[in-house]
């Protein structure tokens, strides 16, 4: 199995279009991780990512780093004149599903990061040894 993993920073170069290949990635991928922590629903790039996958359909992996399900809440996003009120209800939408999604809870006070990202990879690779075997 063939595994290509895609993250923003690690994948892209400078001169890169940011939406455009992360768009791309998305649109490519078939597992997306969703990482969500206090911050999150701060992020524009976050929300619109998140709702790119859900929309796509893609299986999601949630990760609940220091948050609980019930605490995603899109208060005031200030994505400035970027996104429009109908992108803001993707969002809304989007981290609805998410928060629904069976996931990984995580503490960093007691966690260990390295059994997180193991654990994660696990999962990842079933879900794609899964995925082939249906095509």
């Amino acid at each position: 199995m063939n595994i290509r993993p895609f993250l923003d920073n690690k994948t892209m170069q400078p001169g890169d279009k940011l939406y455009e290949n992360i768009n791309a990635g998305i649109k490519e991928c078939k597992v997306g991780v969703a990482i969500f922590s206090p911050s999150y629903c701060d992020s524009c790039f976050c929300l619109h990512e998140l709702a790119m996958l859900v929309e796509g359909k893609k299986k999601i992996i949630p990760i609940f780093y220091d948050i609980r399900p019930s605490q995603l809440l899109l208060a005031d996003v200030k994505c400035g004149p970027i996104f429009k009120p109908e992108e803001i209800e993707r969002f809304r939408m989007a981290l609805q599903e998410a928060k629904y999604t069976v996931g990984i809870t995580f503490d960093s006070n007691t966690g260990n990061l390295s059994d997180l990202v193991g654990r994660t990879a696990d999962i990842v690779a079933k879900i794609l040894k899964e995925e082939e075997r249906r095509v």
